[in-house]
Parts: structure tokens; C-alpha cells; sequence
């Protein structure tokens, strides 16, 4: 049964039993204690919290996830992969153990003709928590499981929470018994690799308090609305079924396995590390294939840099199993090939994904490239101090600095005869892992706020009633004040705090639109609003500094926006609609916005692309834009389902996160159709201008736009048209001739430059004959010392091709500016073969500084004043290294 096929029974068997299909959420995820979802119940987790009211009593979905936080153990085993498929069945506060236990057995025994998926009953185990009785007795009765089929576990094992105060409580597992040629009898408390887990029913029913790890917190109670959470993997239940050994081996897969082998002449099974580097490819290919299909962009950071390791750790393998040219236009489409049946958006996409993908692996290997020359010196440093071990700081430099694998790292030292310092180079990179678990703790924390305090407020009064879209003023109330050591009972002047009001006309920032300015004023309070976020779901918080008198909590005050703050927001907002709409229509649909930001005056807008935009691709960006501004295209708003919105080509941008309603805000109809939340214009023209004042690389295969619009944007030309006015006047040429004669001016500037540069190389060539001949003799070698005002390197080199080439000769020049002083050194070919080396003498005269080759080398940071010293030093340093 084909894994497509595995996902649309699951979901049919559930809609058929009253559960709302919801389509699976973005991978990038707003949850802040995470980069992507990695389970399936985060996209519910609101609704089973109680931080929001759910919008069905149950529901079903099948959940892209990702997990990386062990990414380099992917492919050494095979129950694991970074990117994995959820399905699952939801109640909240509907059903509960019974039925959940009676869905999960209909569907997994159900015969294949008859809908279900046609497992043998007999050879299902179940676990259940050791005192939870009552799913022993639903086991039995329901699925007729003998007591020696249902294992009974403790708390590590079949008691879930979310590690959390919160919601918890006891779980059942399902395992499928796949024969004796995996592993031992006796279920699943023996041998978990013959014994496959292929789905987990979370019964949730209690609300723990605090504690570290998965036990030792008290149970504070039962929960007022028990709720269901069934996880059954996707890949797990494909393996089953498939008969295959592994997820590796499934139909979403084994292809990209196959494909990578072929490419590298390597046989699946034949060898045990060319095997973990197969998987490797098939689960990174793949994995890299969802994340850039949902907006995510290779980066430096977050969940960029996550992409962008698994991309680079998919060409790595490749090239480790000996596959030197580009592999992603191989691999990639076999991938799409494979997926598009379950996400078709991969395939409408995949223009735009293979675009990025195959940019970021041309960036590895020119990475590749550098790095390689850095490892190369590196070695030659370990080689020429006498040692055999690369230090573990130079391989972790390369790995974090170069992107430079350690895997490679090693091959490649070893290639050259040196070993690599892997423990020094494992212990910096625990120490990078603690650093982005803290940063993690600190994420999950929620950082300076007391998230329990706010959820108390939002518990207490009910969700904001937010009011941004239909006014610039409300009377409010205080409801909290807020500080990081917790509640506050009144904020005075100067002091800054959060406040949460009953109403607030307030936006707050999301979608790329930053948050309102304006001031909460009161009968003894004036405070300015710094700053508004949703730091929970239907919560508004205004971060706020009291400028006069004090607040406190029931203080009534008007809320009120800074009126010009909010149009130059919402002509920065639509001038953004506008400028991406302009750049689809010039560049093509794979130009599609992949983030944004927006402030009054200004807006910058990052959309895949390969090379810079020309002169020319600019200039008709920003007419179509101003084109569109002209015609006063009318801007449009409305509410509608999320289906719907797809139906009439509403652009669904990449890391939002959609409810059952959006709302569609549409600029000239078709032309900018976007699900937006932001506040914007009525009119286009009401933007006033776009003009383009920056385009940019932010990544390989990302560009980046930024404009200035509205009155900022009249003042950007106006500053432009005044210094092309002044050029024209200093320059005393017509405007439309001011490029010509400005390059006439850098092509005379250049040309002088040059004819400076030659008579400085004539005149040190003619010093240096000079030089040379006054050579004096130091351990067996002509010496020269000298000080030049500039181009030390062209002297040196001068110097020492000039002295006689039968003797080993040594050319030292020193120069000095701005107080420091740099010292060149360079060796003829016959000083070379007696053992002098450039680098060397560089590396004594200087401390260890410098470096180069054994030809020539250089090194700086001496102070100026001890430049004579050094160089009086070099024959007496001769000297005591005769070469007889």
C-alpha cells in the first residue's frame, strides 16, 4: 500500500466517525520554544492547554514534522529520521479512552478492501500504564487482546506531559510483532525492533505541577475536560505494510536511496558506512525538499541554518561515496517525484524550491573550496612545527566558521598523513550544544515574562478585544501589569512594564508589520507605548514606559494610536503587496515573497532568486509598481474560509499560520491576492510612491528589496535629485551626461593609479639592484634588511631575485603606517633547499605572527618603534642556524 494511500485511509476512516479533516500546519511553526513543529499535536496544543476554545469538538490531521536535534546520529539508525509524517485524532473534551482505543483497532485491523489497513490481530501487542486498569479492561473487551498482550509500563515509559506544568497523563501503545528473524519473543519490553510501535494514544485526564524530567511532579488533580491525542507514524505504519526492513526502504524514500547509489556506483547493503551515508541522503533530500516548500531559506541562523545543514550534510554524503558534480538536480526531483502525491504543492513549487536548493549547493562547493585551502595550511603549520595531530580548535574553526563537515575534515587530514584532535573538537562542540539547549531553556521559559502570569490574566478576563482593524481609540481598562519578577501593582514615572487592557485599538506585531506607536493616557497617568506582541493566542500585551505620574492595575485610561504612525504603517504594508505583486509580474511566479518587513516610510521584501537583479529588472520592478499606484487600484478586503482563499489563488505566504477563517486582502483584484492580516490603504494611490533604495544578497539563492514609500519615499527622491544636481554643477555637465563623465573621471583615476604604481615598481626595482649588492653574509646565506614606505612585498621579492642564485639569499623588508609595522620575508630557491623557510623566519622574528609559504610570508601587529630592532635581529637569528 503506497504511503498516500496509508495517509488518505486514515484521514477517510475519521471524518467517517465525526472528526474535522485540518490540513497539516507549515513545518516553520509560531510556537516560540520552537523552530518547526515535531509533533503532531502542536498545531492543536492552544486547544488541549486551554488558551483557546477549539473550533470542532474532534478532530483529525496528518502532520509534517521535523526533528533535528540529534542530526548526526540520522542514518546510523534506522527507526529515525529528521523529517517524519503524524497522523492523528484529536478530542477535546468529546470522547475518551474507549472510543480512542475502538478507532485505533477498527482502522488497524480492518480488512484492505474494507477501508482499514489488514493487520493480523494476533500479532498486535498493547502497552498500557502500570495503574491505569481501566485501558487493560477497554483491551481486553474491546480488541479481545489477551493479558499476556498487554504489557504494563511506568512512568518513563506510558505516562506523557509535555515536560511542563500543564495537562498530562497516561498513554497506550500499539506494536505490531514483525517475526523472528528481527529479534527475541516476549513483546515489546524485549526487543522494540521486532516489536515496531506504530501508534501512541495519549488518554489526557490530569494537571501536573512543576518538576524536572518525566517524573517526580506532583498531580495536582483531574483536568475539567479530558482530552484525546493519538499519534500513529505514518512512515512506521508504510514500513508494515510495505514489508520493507526500515523507513528508509518505503516508497517516500527508498527512491532517493536508490538514485544517490546509482550516482555513486554504491550498493545498498554491501558496506555498512556507505550505507549510513545512503540514508543520509534519502532522509536529508527529502527533509530539505519539505522545508523549502514551506517558505523555509537556507541561513545563517534559526531555522535557516538548520536547512542549510541538512542540505549541505546531504552533498557531503554524496561526495564522501564519491559523486564530485552537483547532486541536488539528481536527488531533488526523484524527491518531488515521491512526495507530490500526498503535498502537491511540492510539485507546483518545485520551480521555485530547486531554485534555492540548487543555490545553496553551489555556495558548499565553493565553501568546499575555501575551506580546503584553510585545512591545506592548517596542515602544513601542524606538519612544519613537527607535529601530527590537527588541533581540535582549527577543526571546530573550520566546521562552525567555513561550514567545513568534520567528517571531512578528518578524510582529508588524513589524506595528508595527520590526525585531527576529534576530542577537543567533540568537547567545543558540546559546549555549542549547551549553549543552543540554554537558548532553547530559554525560549521554553518564555523569556523575561512570567508566561503563567499572563495565562492567569488571559484565564481571568477572557481574550483582548482587539479593535486595530475598526479604530484608532478605545476607552480601556487595566487588567495587568506586568514585570519580569511578575505582577505589579502600580507602575511610576520612568519605569517600564507590560500592560494587558480589556480592549486595545492597538496592532500588534506579526506578519511582517511592526507594532503601533501611541500613549495611554489617564486622570493621573501618561505613559508611551513602546511596543505591542501576542505572547499568547487572543492575548495582547503593550510594553509601555510612564512618563508622568504612576498606573495601576483597574486604572481606566484611552488607548491611542499615533494616527501618523499608523498610515505611514499601512502605506508600508500595501506598498509591500504592491512591490511583491510588481516583481511577480516582471520576475515570474517563482519570486515569491519568502519574508518581509514593514515600518512607516519603509519596506524590505526577501524572495528567492539566482544572481543580483540588473539596473534594468530594477527599474521595471519598481515602474510596474508605481504603475499599479497610478492607477488607484482599489484595495479590497474580505473574510472567508481557507479553502475558499485557495480556491480564488490567495497567496498563502510561508511561515503564517492560518486559521478555519483568513482574511483575503486583495490590491486591483487578481493582480495582489494575499491572506493578510495587516492594516493597509483603501486605495493604492493613498501609498504614494515605491521607490527601490537597496537590493541585496541575504543567502545564497535569496535576494532582498527595500524601499522607501509615502513621504519617506518623496524625500529619498528629493535627496537623489538634489546630489545629482550638485554633480552636475561641480562636475559641469548636463544630467543625462553625468554617468559618462563620472566614468571618464574613474577611467582617469584608474589609469593614474596604474601609472603611479609603475613608477613605484621601477623605482624599487632600481633600489633594489642596490640592495642586492650590499648583501652581507649571515650563517651561510646573503642577507638583505631594509625599510621600504610602501609595497614591502614587491621589494622583497625584488631584493632577492636580484642576489646571486647560487648562495641562499633572505630579503627582509619592513614597513611601517599609523604606528604598526608589517615585515615581509622572502627566500630564493637555493635558501630553500638548505631549510630556510619565508614562513618560519616570519613566525621568530614576530612572536609566532605571520604567515605565508616557504617562498615568501608576512606578519604585522609590531609597533612601529621596534621595526629596527626586529631587523637588526634577523642576522644574528641567521647566524645561530648556520647553513655552513
Amino acid at each position: 500500500m503506497r504511503t498516500a494511500d496509508i495517509r488518505s485511509r486514515f484521514l477517510d476512516h475519521f471524518a467517517a466517525r465525526g472528526h474535522t479533516v485540518v490540513p497539516s500546519a507549515p513545518l516553520p511553526t509560531p510556537d516560540p520554544t520552537l523552530l518547526f513543529v515535531n509533533a503532531g499535536m502542536v498545531p492543536f496544543k492552544p486547544y488541549l492547554t486551554g488558551e483557546a476554545q477549539p473550533p470542532w469538538p474532534r478532530a483529525t490531521s496528518v502532520q509534517k514534522c521535523v526533528r533535528t536535534l540529534d542530526i548526526e546520529e540520522v542514518g546510523r539508525t534506522t527507526r529515525h529520521g529528521s523529517f517524519f509524517q503524524m497522523n492523528g485524532n484529536f478530542s477535546f473534551g468529546d470522547y475518551f479512552k474507549e472510543e480512542a482505543i475502538a478507532f485505533a483497532w477498527e482502522l488497524s485491523t480492518t480488512p484492505v478492501e474494507q477501508g482499514g489497513y489488514g493487520l493480523d490481530p494476533d500479532r498486535i501487542w498493547a502497552t498500557v500504564h502500570h495503574e491505569d486498569e481501566e485501558s487493560r479492561a477497554l483491551w481486553r473487551r474491546l480488541a479481545d487482546l489477551p493479558d499476556e498482550r498487554i504489557v504494563a509500563r511506568g512512568d518513563e515509559d506510558n505516562f506523557w506531559s509535555m515536560g511542563v506544568p500543564g495537562p498530562c497523563g497516561p498513554c497506550s501503545e500499539l506494536f505490531y510483532d514483525r517475526g523472528s528473524a528481527l529479534g527475541r519473543a516476549g513483546g515489546p519490553a524485549v526487543d522494540e525492533d521486532r516489536y515496531m510501535e506504530f501508534w501512541n494514544l495519549v488518554f489526557m485526564q490530569y494537571e501536573r505541577g512543576e518538576g524536572t524530567g518525566k517524573t517526580g511532579y506532583p498531580i495536582l488533580g483531574e483536568l475539567p475536560r479530558r482530552n484525546i491525542d493519538t499519534g500513529m507514524g505514518l512512515e512506521r505504519m508504510a514500513t508494515l505494510l510495505q514489508g520493507v526492513d526500515n523507513l528508509y526502504e518505503i516508497d517516500e524514500t527508498r527512491p532517493v536511496l536508490d538514485r544517490a547509489a546509482a550516482l555513486t556506483g554504491t550498493r545498498y547493503g554491501g558496506d555498512a558506512e556507505a550505507d549510513v551515508r545512503l540514508r543520509v541522503v534519502a532522509d536529508h533530500v527529502r527533509t530539505a525538499l519539505m522545508l523549502l516548500a514551506d517558505g523555509t531559506a537556507p541561513g545563517n541562523e534559526g531555522r535557516g541554518y538548520v536547512l542549510r545543514r541538512i542540505l549541505r550534510r546531504a552533498v557531503r554524503s554524496v561526495r564522501l561515496l564519491g559523486y564530485q558534480d552537483p547532486a541536488l538536480p539528481e536527488l531533488l526531483p526523484v524527491a518531488r517525484d515521491c512526495m507530490a502525491p500526498s503535498y502537491p504543492e511540492v510539485a507546483a513549487e518545485f520551480d521555485r524550491i530547486a531554485q534555492q536548493a540548487y543555490a545553496e549547493e553551489d555556495a558548499f562547493r565553493s565553501t568546499l573550496r575555501q575551506g580546503t585551502t584553510v585545512l591545506d595550511t592548517a596542515v602544513a603549520q601542524v606538519k612544519e612545527g613537527g607535529g601530527r595531530s590537527l588541533p581540535g580548535a582549527k577543526a571546530f574553526l573550520l566546521h562552525d566558521t567555513y561550514g567545513f563537515p568534520i567528517d571531512l575534515t578528518l578524510e582529508m587530514a588524513a589524506e595528508q598523513g595527520v590526525e585531527v584532535d576529534r576530542e577537543g573538537f567533540t568537547a567545543l562542540m558540546g559546549e555549542q550544544r549547551e549553549r543552543a539547549r540554554a537558548d532553547a531553556r530559554a525560549r521554553k521559559s518564555g523569556g523575561a515574562l512570567d508566561t503563567s502570569a499572563l495565562r492567569a490574566v488571559l484565564d481571568a478576563n477572557g481574550p483582548t478585544d482587539w479593535r486595530a482593524y475598526d479604530t484608532l481609540q478605545t476607552d480601556s481598562r487595566v487588567l495587568a501589569l506586568l514585570g519580569p519578577a511578575g505582577v505589579l501593582p502600580v507602575v511610576r514615572a520612568g519605569e517600564i512594564a507590560t500592560v494587558i487592557l480589556d480592549r486595545t485599538p492597538f496592532y500588534a506585531e506579526s506578519g511582517g508589520q511592526d507594532s503601533d506607536a501611541g500613549a495611554l493616557t489617564g486622570a493621573s497617568v501618561e505613559a508611551e507605548v513602546l511596543d505591542v506582541q501576542r505572547p499568547l493566542p487572543g492575548l495582547v500585551a503593550h510594553q509601555v514606559r510612564v512618563s508622568a505620574g504612576e498606573l495601576a492595575v483597574g486604572d481606566a485610561v484611552r488607548a491611542a494610536v499615533d494616527a501618523e504612525w499608523r498610515l505611514g504603517a499601512r502605506q508600508a504594508h500595501s506598498g509591500t503587496h504592491v512591490l511583491h505583486a510588481a516583481l511577480r509580474q516582471v520576475l515570474g511566479p517563482t519570486a515569491l515573497q519568502a519574508g518581509s518587513y514593514n515600518r512607516p516610510g519603509y519596506l524590505r521584501l526577501d524572495f528567492p532568486w539566482r544572481g543580483a537583479l540588473g539596473p534594468a529588472a530594477r527599474s521595471e520592478v519598481e515602474e510596474a509598481a508605481n504603475r499599479a499606484l497610478r492607477r488607484d487600484l482599489a484595495v479590497d478586503v474580505r473574510w472567508m474560509s481557507l479553502p475558499e482563499a485557495k480556491e480564488l489563488g490567495a497567496l498563502a505566504l510561508f511561515g503564517e499560520t492560518y486559521g478555519e477563517q483568513v482574511r483575503v486582502v486583495e490590491i486591483g483584484g487578481a493582480w495582489s491576492r494575499e491572506l493578510c492580516g495587516g492594516t493597509h490603504v483603501e486605495h493604492a494611490s493613498q501609498v504614494g510612491v515605491v521607490a527601490l533604495t537597496g537590493e541585496s544578497s541575504v543567502g545564497a539563492g535569496m535576494r532582498r528589496l527595500e524601499a522607501s514609500v509615502g513621504v519617506e519615499g518623496f524625500g529619498y527622491l528629493a535627496r537623489e535629485r538634489d546630489l545629482v544636481a550638485r554633480l552636475a554643477e561641480q562636475l559641469q555637465a548636463p544630467r543625462d551626461q553625468l554617468a559618462d563623465r563620472v566614468a571618464g573621471l574613474l577611467d582617469r583615476l584608474k589609469a593614474a593609479d596604474q601609472a603611479a604604481a609603475e613608477l613605484r615598481r621601477r623605482a624599487a626595482l632600481g633600489r633594489a639592484a642596490e640592495l642586492a649588492a650590499g648583501a652581507s653574509e649571515a650563517g651561510g646565506a646573503l642577507v638583505v634588511t631594509a625599510t621600504a614606505d610602501d609595497d614591502a612585498r614587491t621589494l622583497a621579492l625584488a631584493v632577492r631575485d636580484r642576489l646571486p642564485q647560487a648562495r641562499p639569499g633572505v630579503a627582509v623588508i619592513g614597513s611601517a603606517a599609523g604606528g604598526k609595522a608589517v615585515v615581509t620575508v622572502a627566500v630564493n630557491e637555493t635558501g630553500r633547499t638548505a631549510g630556510l623557510s619565508a614562513a618560519g623566519l616570519v613566525k621568530q622574528l614576530l612572536g609566532g605572527r605571520g604567515g605565508g609559504t616557504d617562498e615568501v610570508a608576512q606578519g604585522g601587529g609590531l609597533p612601529a618603534a621596534a621595526l629596527p630592532g626586529t631587523l637588526d635581529a634577523v642576522r644574528g637569528l641567521l647566524g645561530r642556524r648556520s647553513l655552513g
